[in-house]
């Protein structure tokens, strides 16, 4: 008779590979542990997301590959967690030292739905079972008050030593941006080093404590804002948000170039405003053409993370303060975006494993 023995067990499992890694679980660390009660048999496996488009195939591999090799097992649990992987720079900042990993939402000019995206993105990690943070970057049109329904001043925490604000919280992320701290029609007239310095106190001044994505919404185009934020801290990534017409590709261009040129990888390329479908006739209009975004990732050898349409719904959540993911969980155009944010944390977990599995040079210098 074959005796279960947990050893037996994980090496069943160096069988089952993540895909997006390319690697076994067992490689990986992923295994947290086995337990073996007579012939019934349980596993955890941590996951680097909980946000893992793949984690149904992983259990069920587990399955297949524990029943391949103890065809008598009885009860076979596989439960499924996570434990979101650290950008190691990042984790060692003294800049928002409880954040794994930082995320800049960029686009190369303003109008293309970029906030958005921000939004619905930070929503859909969080309904998965992330730890979400979202700053509102763009100092001079914060929406991110109007798009997450936010109408209160954050709170001041102080000790002897310090003095923070505490981020406020909506539909499961934690927030801060200009627009909490000034009146509606208030415009905010400064100069770069200002708004720049303003996007610093929002790292540096506010209680984040342990979060494992933290969303920067930046401004459209390349200018001090963006510098500040990639001299200030070790980004894990840029997404660039895009929509299909040239005019907007030609600035998407630029925004990703600029990233790249100050080392910044890039997660990926989103296409908003893809097409729109005829409610009464079904009808799909490419109203600013099409494969734009596709085009563009292609050409830069960057992940395509997926297209969302057009759609009065996704403009109504925003103005109501109610994001479509949250809203409607069951429509299409929340399943897409859903959809990219699991595709984000792959492309996330991807950089953040290989950098810590990259070996280190170490150069040694006689005498």
């Amino acid at each position: 008779m074959n005796k279960i023995t947990r050893e037996k067990v994980l090496n069943s499992l160096r069988r089952v590979n993540d895909p997006d890694l390319n690697r076994d679980l067992v490689t990986l660390n992923m295994i947290k542990e086995i337990r073996i009660d007579g012939n019934d048999i349980t596993v955890e496996v941590t996951l680097t997301t909980p946000a893992c488009p793949l984690k149904d195939k992983i259990q069920s591999d587990c399955i297949e590959e524990i029943k391949a090799d103890f065809p008598e097992a009885g009860n076979i649990n596989v439960i499924m967690g996570a434990n979101v992987t650290a950008h190691n720079d990042q984790i060692k900042s003294a800049i928002l030292p409880g954040v794994k990993n930082t995320i800049a939402v960029a686009s190369g000019k303003g109008g293309v739905g970029k906030s958005t995206i921000a939004v619905n993105l930070a929503v859909a990690l969080a309904k998965q079972g992330a730890s979400v943070g979202l700053i509102d970057a763009d100092i001079y049109g914060p929406s991110i008050p109007l798009m997450l329904g936010i109408k209160d001043k954050p709170r001041v925490y102080q000790d002897k030593q310090t003095m923070k604000m505490i981020p406020l919280e909506n539909f499961g992320i934690k927030l801060m941006s200009i627009g909490f701290l000034v009146e509606d029609n208030a415009p905010i007239i400064w100069r770069g080093p200002m708004a720049s310095g303003a996007v610093k106190q929002f790292m540096s001044d506010v209680q984040w404590e342990e979060l494992d994505y933290l969303i920067f919404d930046m401004p459209p185009g390349t200018g001090d804002i963006q510098l500040t934020l990639c001299q200030t801290i070790p980004l894990t990534g840029a997404i660039i948000v895009t929509t299909p017409q040239n005019v907007s590709l030609l600035d998407a261009r630029k925004a990703l170039h600029m990233f790249t040129r100050v080392n910044v990888p890039i997660l990926g390329v989103i296409e908003n405003m893809s097409y729109f479908i005829a409610p009464d006739t079904g009808t799909k209009y490419d109203i600013f053409g099409n494969g734009g975004g596709e085009k563009l990732a292609a050409e830069t050898s960057v992940p395509f993370l997926g297209a969302m349409p057009i759609d009065p719904r996704i403009r109504v959540g925003g103005d109501n303060g109610v994001p479509i993911v949250y809203d409607l969980p069951d429509s299409e155009h929340a399943a897409s975006i859903i959809e990219i944010s699991q595709n984000m944390a792959a492309q996330i977990s991807i950089i953040n494993i290989n950098k810590a599995s990259s070996p280190k040079l170490e150069i040694e210098i006689g005498d």
